[in-house]
């Protein structure tokens, strides 16, 4: 193998591996301007003529909810489950890392053992409980556990983060009369910003994609969320809109697309520095 071909050979399979990750979403794209009979008797990637009338029945949305409210619903409870994760998480992360309690390595890991807890476990309790609260059909039980640090995996995160810190920088602001709350709002809550953004991140896209949880909790049509009103718009329009759900599909995803692109390298930063590399 000559010099030439052991420097292109590599790009060459990194280009190719790109392009077959990438053919799904070019897929979902060229469906969506598709006409109502290509989409499932046509192979070809790019459609016969552009149907941009898929886009404008998309916009009018699912039982007289237009896509403007179901991507605001989406957002406030994706907004408040970041928000929440944020808070509750690096306050657990730093009572694990930084203070001395008893039952402190105990605790620790009873909370990374709940990482093997499966989610339906706790699914019928949970709805119980936010059931005699009257919290159902609410936003409330999408955004309130967030911010009790129920989220073991950002907890572990950011504790990984935390224990990197020097100890130093806490002591002198110990020395100067900080307490253990303003030590961790001052010093070491800025310091963690990339463990952070890495749990916003995380945070952002896995609710933002949800469904199984909303359609637990949620039944009013004017509180559905992006992936809810998909489902909905299946059972409504059957199987003739193949077009216009296609277009909605990518609605949905483009604000994902665009939060991952603007934060991707505090996520790589974070994901590095927290012990979590592979």
């Amino acid at each position: 193998m000559n010099l030439t071909t052991k420097r292109w050979l590599p790009h060459t399979i990194a280009v190719v591996g790109l392009l077959v990750l990438l053919y799904p979403l070019a897929w979902l794209l060229a469906t969506s301007l598709k006409p109502a009979d290509e989409v499932v008797t046509s192979l070809d990637l790019w459609p016969s003529h552009l149907e941009w009338s898929n886009y404008a029945t998309a916009m009018d949305g699912v039982s007289g909810v237009t896509v403007t409210r179901l991507l605001g619903n989406t957002l406030l409870i994706a907004g408040g489950a970041v928000v929440g994760n944020v808070l509750s998480c690096s306050l657990a992360a730093y009572a694990f890392a930084r203070l001395r309690f008893r039952m402190s390595k105990v605790m620790f890991a009873f909370m990374v053992a709940t990482l093997m807890l499966p989610h339906h476990v706790v699914l019928i309790p949970q709805y119980i409980i936010f059931n005699r609260l009257g919290m159902v059909d609410t936003y409330w039980p999408l955004i309130l556990p967030k911010f009790l640090a129920t989220e073991a995996f950002f907890v572990f995160l950011i504790v990984q983060f935390m224990r990197g810190l020097p100890r130093e920088l806490e002591e002198s602001a110990r020395i100067d009369g900080c307490g253990a709350f303003r030590t961790y709002w001052t010093i070491t809550l800025p310091l963690s910003r990339p463990a952070l953004i890495t749990t916003a991140i995380f945070t952002f896209i896995w609710t933002w994609n949800d469904f199984f949880t909303q359609m637990i909790y949620l039944f009013a049509p004017e509180k559905f969320t992006i992936t809810l009103a998909l489902r909905s718009f299946v059972d409504e329009s059957s199987t003739s809109a193949y077009g216009p759900m296609f277009a909605m599909s990518v609605i949905s995803v483009l604000p994902i697309v665009l939060f991952f692109f603007v934060f991707q390298r505090y996520l790589v930063q974070g994901m590095a520095t927290s012990g979590l590399k592979g």
